[in-house]
Parts: structure tokens; sequence; C-alpha cells
């Protein structure tokens, strides 16, 4: 049955194959682990417990993918916000391998989950371009390039020409193409990880708000809206950007920073045939980056920063629609089929966290943009060792305690700032 009624619009709701519906949760039942959010990390997890064997419950707020993981823009891109020689710099060599060869398996590890289950998401992976509109971020971009080239990556070098070829806009000055990276339908692909995590044995609720969990002789309770309750061993919380106040202290240790994004009509071959002919997804250098890509139907995704508060009407989006113009201007008088956006989760120091406030309780989240590619892994990773003791050796992000961010309750005025200041450094760059 489909269950896009559900979703807010986007996109990917109007787009995706119906996923299935899962009940809410009703009565009193007991599992080994329950997961709370049912975005890619919570579904992976699911997948990967599932699979050893492990009694998961997995129990979402709203539908399946709601959250990010069904709104984001579909670019499946790995590595972490720091580049790998930075890792080694502020990690150490033991912990900064360990980090590098997760992230570089991001994407491969996406592409391979839907390849496993047949998850039908138009994937594609073609690469990532990454182009750089000043001399600086040139610079620094290439520095970036040439770090994973000597670590075996077969990267792509674009001057000036090669990168209006690539991209179709003359608006760079050269840029990169990371092979491992691709793209997909995101809703799509969180329906399909929920359907296999079905079929090999986890158990899936929508429609199931979670409002409180205690612990007490060694066990979890963990209460639904409605008086519905499970008692677990163990809980993994993975509610990123949409955290509330479930988990003390969670929601203020980082920013749920709005993520816009803009859909044109599909294009003709005429209007936008140049226009990543090769299929691959693209983000630039800038501090407020743009990213943008095609569909399967040739529309042109273009997404971006926006205001922290939910957009409400078209205009918006008008600094999306107005990037769409400096990159194609032949593009200027072309309808806007779709405008949507979602909340990412943005860490203080840029990087994913896993905490473990309780025995027997952990949470993953903060994937700063990255969820796609992070979340999907992490959450596998997490699924593939939770329980055992040798779980912090496993992960390359050590186990760290919840702390909120200083000032956070003035987070709105600190989000619009930050925004401003570097739409600021953008354009003096310029």
């Amino acid at each position: 049955m489909a269950i896009t009624s559900h979703m807010p619009p986007s996109l990917w709701a109007d787009t995706a194959p119906a996923g299935s519906e899962y009940p809410t949760l009703q009565g009193a039942h007991c599992s080994d682990v329950v997961i709370i959010g049912g975005g890619f990390t919570g579904l992976s997890a699911a997948l990967a417990l599932a699979n050893r064997g492990i009694s998961v419950t997995l129990l979402e707020a709203e539908s399946i993918g709601w959250g990010a993981s069904g709104r984001n823009g579909g670019q499946v891109i790995p590595g972490l916000k720091y580049d790998p020689d930075e890792l080694i710099t502020r990690y150490g060599e033991e912990r900064g391998q360990r980090m590098i060869a997760l992230s570089a398996r991001n994407a491969d590890v996406v592409f391979e989950l839907i390849k496993q289950h047949n998850i039908d998401c138009d994937a594609q992976q073609r690469g990532w371009i990454q182009p750089a509109a000043t001399h600086a971020s040139l610079k620094a971009i290439e520095f970036r390039a040439r770090q994973w080239q000597s670590r075996g990556v077969d990267i792509v070098w674009l001057d000036q020409q090669q990168c209006a070829e690539r991209l179709g806009t003359s608006e760079y000055l050269g840029g990169w193409i990371d092979p491992r990276a691709g793209g997909l339908n995101p809703l799509a692909y969180a329906r399909g990880l929920a359907q296999a995590a079905h079929d090999s044995g986890a158990t899936l609720h929508e429609q199931t708000r979670v409002i409180s969990m205690t612990r007490a002789e060694g066990r979890w309770r963990v209460m639904a809206e409605g008086g519905a309750e499970i008692q677990a061993e163990r809980v993994l919380l993975c509610t990123n950007g949409y955290s509330d106040a479930l988990q003390p202290k969670l929601a203020s240790s980082l920013i749920a920073a709005n993520s816009y994004q803009i859909a044109t009509r599909p294009l003709s071959a005429e209007e936008g045939g140049h226009i990543l002919p090769g299929g691959e997804v693209a983000s630039d250098a800038r501090k407020l980056l743009l990213y943008f890509r095609r569909d399967r139907a040739g529309r042109l995704l273009m997404g971006g920063r926006g205001s922290f508060n939910d957009p409400r009407k078209p205009s918006d989006f008008r600094h999306l629609e107005n990037a769409i113009i400096k990159l194609y201007p032949q593009l200027k008088d072309v309808e806007i089929d779709f405008r949507w956006s979602g909340r990412i989760a943005i860490t203080q120091d840029s990087l994913p966290h896993v905490h473990e406030p309780q025995q027997g309780l952990t949470v993953a989240l903060g994937y700063n943009g990255r969820g796609v590619a992070m979340g999907t892994h992490l959450g596998k990773l997490i699924g593939e060792h939770l329980g055992e003791p040798t779980l912090e050796e496993v992960l390359p992000f050590p186990l760290t305690p919840i702390k909120p961010i200083p000032l956070h309750g003035l987070q709105r005025l600190y989000v619009e700032t930050v925004v401003n200041y570097y739409r600021a450094r953008d354009w003096l760059e310029r």
C-alpha cells in the first residue's frame, strides 16, 4: 500500500515507488533491540541486526523516510568534511586512518546494499563533481583531490574548459571528479531499505512516536503515544536533525539546519542536453555550497542552505531559482515543479557523533549534509556490532558524552548569522 499521503510534498514523494505500510505499535511487546528513527541510520542498522538473527523493532514517529532521509538531494558522496591529511593531523595516525578507511567506503556500501537487495531507487554511481568558483577554493579542492588520489582513488581533474563541458556552465574555474559517488531517489532508497529489513526479519512500525525511555532491572522500557510499549535489552536512537527532548541534551548538541531544494520541470534535450551530460552529481566548493544534479525525467535539481524557519511560500526558494539562472541563464523562464526542504544535523566539530549516555543506549547522528552515505554505513556498522564490548574499537569515531552547544537557545540567530557571514564571504571572494 502506498504511504505517500504521510510524506511532505517533494519531488521524491511524487516519484518514488510506493512503499509498504507498517502498522502503528499496539499493546506490549519485547525485543532484543529497539531502534527509534526510520531514516538511513536506523534502517541500515535494523537490516544488519536482522541479518544477525537478532530480534529488532524499529519505531518511526511519522512514515519511513519522513525526515531528511526522504527529503535530501539524493547525492551519495564518500568522505567527511575533513580531508584525509587533516584527519591524521587532528586525530592521530591510528584513528585518523580508521576514519579515512570508513569514509572512503561510504558510497560503495550504499550501492552494494542497493544491488544486494534489488532496491528500485534510480541509483547511478557515475561520480561527483566538485567545482570551484574562486582561485582560493580551486587551490583547496586540488589539494583535496590529490590526497584521495595518493590513496588510490582514480580522480579526474578538470580544467576550466573541461569543467564547463561536464557541468554545462562556464561559472567555475575548474574542479575534480570523485568516481566513487553517485545519485539516487532517497525516499525510494529508504523504502527499499525498510523492505529489506522487514524481509530479513525486522519488525517495523510507523506513526509510532516514542515519548519516554526508562531503564530498570537491566532492560529498557520504551513507551509510545497511546500507551503501547516495548521492553528491550538495548536501544539505538537515531533521530538526527529531528531530535527532540526524548534524550536529555541531545537536541542542543547539534544545529538542525534547513536544506532547501527545487526541481524544474523535465527539460528538453535542447534545453538541458549539455547540463551534466555524464550523469554525475555536483556540489561546489563555496562556503554556502550549491548542490545540483539531474533526475531520471531530466529535471534539474538545485539545493542549498535556507532560512532556519521552514519555508512557507515559493518566494522562500528565490535564492535557488536565482542560482539556476546564474549557472544556466537559458533556463530563466523554465517552470519550477517542486519546492521542498528538510533538516540536517550539523555538529560543532563537523563529524558524526556516537554516544552511549547510559548502559544499553546508543545514539548515532550528525552527518553534516552527507547522511545518505555516512548514515547508511555507520548504521550498518553499529547494527553489525551492537552489544559487543568492542563497539568503540570497531567504530572510527570515539564514543563521546553528549555536549550541548554553548548558547544553543540562540541557534536561530546563530544559524542566520553564519549563513549571512558565509554568503558575504562567497560574494567577496568572487
